[in-house]
């Protein structure tokens, strides 16, 4: 990373870290029952987001629109993840997990709710301000080569962009489940488990789910990060010839 990167390559590889550190302290932060663990996601996401964009970009146009976009879709995200979870019960563990924590209390005074939701939410931050960052990063080029371009026009680039990697990035969640859970997928072969089964099976119906929200998230940062960054910049750019 530091020989491709330089030193954009070094603040990539110390942001892992970082990330991690955050995560840690929302794990212990989630004991506290006067804590409310939506809000405390949503702060974690934010701070996630900061270091991804901010520390490793610098602060410009392109990742504050990116943070604001990517902020903007999290919340919208949170209320339809809320809903599905409730709907489908996804949380708390499956039997394929439960044997190995019969040892276990698992009154643990947490909603499960709450943290399925959690655990969401933190599965697909990562890959939203990624691709708003993808967005945003070429209409800023754009808008700098052309400065006179239209905002509709610009928004236009911004959706032809965000079409070109949405199609990469929702492939890329599904490889980094199939990966991650190869293992459970042969076991549910070696004991034959049917399609039904496998379907209903919660654990591999709470990643499938845990999926499917992320590429919503990836597709609806999509036309948000392209209204914003246009807006933005062509504002900016108007405000600029006025002071002149």
């Amino acid at each position: 990373m530091t020989l491709i990167g330089g030193k954009k390559g070094v603040r990539s590889f110390l942001a892992i870290f970082f990330n991690f550190g955050v995560l840690i302290v929302f794990i212990f932060m989630m004991k506290n029952p006067n804590v409310d663990l939506m809000i405390l996601t949503l702060i974690a996401c934010t701070v996630i987001s900061c270091i991804n964009l901010f520390y490793i970009n610098g602060l410009n146009t392109k990742t504050k629109t990116a943070f604001i976009s990517s902020v903007f879709t999290t919340v919208i995200l949170l209320f339809f993840i809320v809903i599905l979870t409730k709907k489908a019960m996804i949380q708390g563990f499956g039997e394929e997990e439960i044997e190995e924590l019969t040892m276990f209390s698992l009154y643990i005074g947490i909603d499960f709710v709450k943290v399925g939701v959690a655990v969401i939410i933190m599965s697909t931050i990562g890959a939203i301000t990624d691709a708003a960052i993808a967005i945003s990063s070429p209409m800023r080029e754009i808008h700098f080569h052309n400065p006179t371009i239209s905002r509709k026009d610009l928004f236009s680039s911004g959706l032809s962009i965000g079409r070109d990697i949405m199609g990469t990035s929702t492939n890329t969640l599904f490889f980094a489940f199939f990966g991650g859970y190869l293992a459970l997928l042969i076991w549910f072969k070696d004991l034959s488990y049917s399609l039904g089964e496998i379907v209903n099976s919660k654990i591999f119906s709470a990643e499938i789910i845990t999926i499917l929200c992320a590429g919503i998230g990836v597709t609806l940062v999509i036309p948000i990060t392209s209204w914003i960054t246009a807006f933005f910049l062509v504002k900016t750019n108007e405000n600029n010839k006025t002071n002149i």
